[in-house]
């Protein structure tokens, strides 16, 4: 059996390394670490606006992961920007929506992860509070500079993110904005002052998406549950291509 491929979106920014600064396609380290951790094999995938390209990469991938990040750009659920909305990358949007289409389309295990939650969001027709301090009178979720918020959060009882990481968990956040709908999801975890920090989509496709940072702390449930969903794809890929070659195989000998 081959190893599950996910696929993780990642950002386009200015960086330096050695004697370099300039753009650079990147994404932190511990995403790929832990998919790797748990026996999948990480490749990343930065914006590109070739035609097709999306459902392309993807029937060549076995689960995918949307990945955290800048602000969604507002025009995307039709309202004019918050002043604490800023720096919104609109290449990477177009991407991931793309990427989201595709996955749709063939059944694709998906994690929305921070910004991945709210680009679900928006993709199944959503809509975002652009700053939820605003909303909630606190910076708990975004404490500012490199920092994770530490929140405590309750599952939904029943919902496939209780049964992957418990009724209760803190979890490492760093989100101003947030959900305030999502069209064909279902909640799976509220913050104590009542912050959408979990959704899921119904049936039996891994659609599932969190406001937190998983891939930092010892929550690996969710990880681990996508890379489950990956395999068991990808089993069923191997299975189909394999069924598929002995009937053209018995048609040939027939003729």
């Amino acid at each position: 059996m081959s190893l599950p491929v996910i696929g993780l979106t990642t950002y386009r920014e200015q960086a330096a390394w050695g004697v370099w600064q300039q753009r650079a396609d990147l994404l932190p380290t511990q995403y790929a670490v832990a998919v790797e951790s748990l026996g999948g094999v990480p490749v990343l995938l930065p914006p590109t606006g070739l035609a097709g390209a999306a459902p392309a990469v993807l029937a060549r991938l076995d689960g995918l992961i949307i990945s955290g990040g800048a602000d969604v750009d507002p025009g995307q659920y039709g309202e004019d920007p918050h002043p604490r909305t800023a720096q919104w990358r609109e290449d990477r949007d177009a991407w991931e929506l793309a990427l989201l289409d595709a996955a749709g389309a063939q059944g694709l295990p998906v994690l929305g992860v921070c910004r991945g939650m709210q680009v679900m969001a928006v993709h199944a027709g959503g809509v975002l509070d652009q700053h939820t301090p605003d909303l909630v009178g606190h910076d708990e979720h975004s404490p500012g500079g490199d920092s994770f918020g530490r929140v405590e959060v309750s599952t939904v009882p029943g919902s496939r993110v209780a049964q992957l990481v418990g009724t209760a968990l803190h979890v490492n956040c760093h989100h101003h904005q947030s959900v305030r709908s999502s069209p064909g999801f279902t909640p799976a975890a509220h913050a104590a002052d009542g912050t959408l920090e979990a959704m899921e989509a119904a049936g039996d496709r891994f659609c599932v998406a969190v406001q937190w940072h998983p891939e930092t702390a010892a929550d690996v449930g969710l990880l681990a549950g996508l890379v489950e969903a990956a395999a068991a794809r990808s089993v069923q890929q191997e299975r189909r291509q394999r069924d598929q070659s002995d009937q053209h195989d018995e048609t040939a000998q027939r003729h």
